[in-house]
């Protein structure tokens, strides 16, 4: 059977589907005719061996409790070592609903009411609202920007964090959002040898994993042995194969003491089996979705270069931090000289654009906009347009 769903310039229209993206903009305050390059799922068809398989499994009609066999870990063992080269254990693995709701079981789990976690801004804000909803602190090492355009750590802060803090818990973003950065075997063997002395333990959001544009992806776990005991490993295909709504994540936790105390927190709040469609959909696509996959890949290359290019030679004041993974493009106005709540103005009324305000990543984030490159060209093409008229 080939790959139908290879057409990357198709422009599906996916208004009219309770489409989080396209459909909720008046709700949220938006005018209704915004075009949306915010929320980091992909406007591509997954997979179409995802799309049979999902099929065939709704055909049977019964839905009841399900779980996975063998079958679904060899997906997830041969992908993890084909692309990653990271040998994992079968009792490694805990299945959540979604990576978001893994990091509150870890702060839940590990932490205590009023007790600093430690993260890394400007970074997704999901991580200071799990934080901060269940009555913890965050604490920032914050990234800096480079004469190279790229984020990097300061250690001396970080470390120094850790201690003024007593921090327990550090969360990572590797490949990190919204910056881009895929931080280097070297970089995150300092960051863990400084976690290993004063006993944090390592909460690595690893989503973006298979977007990686220059370098490569190290797992946190894998740079020493050492690792495996303070880590928490977090993946999802939700991101990959745009499964977003499929509700399933895949957590891995070597150390078994970890992993009880997690499992514990996660049969606390009731969540049990997930959904049949979300285990067979990630089997599917582990399995079979190697050619969309790369394709895609390509795909959004060209779309990352194109907005490069177009910002450099049209948009003057802007700026394009560079980054090497995922499909969020990290733009900074400041430059510009307008106001940022001007600037938030024009996006959204005049140039009719929904994109993530820089501000909701921390106060770092001020005066930068994340947008969402994983969309056709055709769409690209047009936000950059309406970019160009009112900068």
């Amino acid at each position: 059977m080939a790959e139908r769903n290879l057409d990357f310039d198709e422009v599906v229209e996916r208004r009219g589907t309770d489409c989080l993206k396209y459909d909720f903009a008046r709700v949220r305050g938006l005018p209704e005719d915004v075009l949306p390059l915010w929320v980091a799922d992909m406007d591509f068809k997954t997979t179409s061996y995802v799309e049979d398989a999902v099929i065939e499994r709704a055909k049977h009609g019964i839905y009841g409790y399900s779980e996975v066999k063998s079958e679904y870990f060899a997906a997830l063992e041969n992908w993890m070592k084909k692309h990653h080269d990271w040998k994992i254990k079968p009792s490694w693995l805990v299945k959540t609903p979604g990576v978001v709701f893994a990091l509150a079981m870890a702060v839940k789990a590990f932490t205590e009411e009023g007790d600093y976690v430690l993260i890394q801004q400007p970074v997704y804000y999901p991580f200071s609202e799990v934080i901060e909803d269940n009555k913890r602190k965050v604490v920032s090492n914050d990234l800096y920007l480079g004469e190279d355009n790229k984020y990097h750590i300061d250690f001396r802060d970080f470390e120094e964090k850790i201690v003024r803090y007593n921090v327990g818990l550090f969360i990572l973003c590797n490949p990190h959002n919204p910056s881009g950065r895929v931080f280097t075997e070297e970089e995150l063997t300092k960051l863990g040898d400084i976690c290993l002395k004063h006993g944090v333990l390592v909460v690595s959001d690893e989503i973006h994993h298979d977007f990686v544009f220059e370098g490569k992806h190290t797992v946190f776990a894998k740079v020493k042995k050492e690792f495996e005991d303070i880590s928490i490993i977090c993946t999802a295909p939700s991101k990959t194969f745009n499964l977003a709504s499929m509700l399933i994540s895949n957590i891995f936790i070597p150390n078994l003491e970890i992993r009880k105390k997690i499992k514990k927190q996660i049969d606390a709040v009731g969540i049990s089996q997930l959904s049949v469609l979300g285990l067979v959909s990630v089997k599917a696509a582990y399995e079979h979705g190697e050619e969309w996959y790369r394709k895609m890949m390509e795909y959004i290359r060209g779309n990352i270069e194109y907005v490069k290019e177009y910002v450099r030679e049209n948009i003057p004041g802007v700026r394009v931090i560079h980054g090497e993974g995922t499909y969020l493009m990290w733009l900074d106005f400041r430059d510009t000289g307008i106001d940022p709540e001007e600037l938030e103005r024009r996006l959204i009324y005049d140039a009719k654009l929904w994109l993530d305000s820089g501000k909701i990543f921390g106060k770092t984030g001020e005066g930068f906009h994340r947008i969402n490159v994983a969309t056709s060209r055709k769409i690209l093409e047009e936000c950059m347009e309406r970019l160009k008229k009112i900068v």
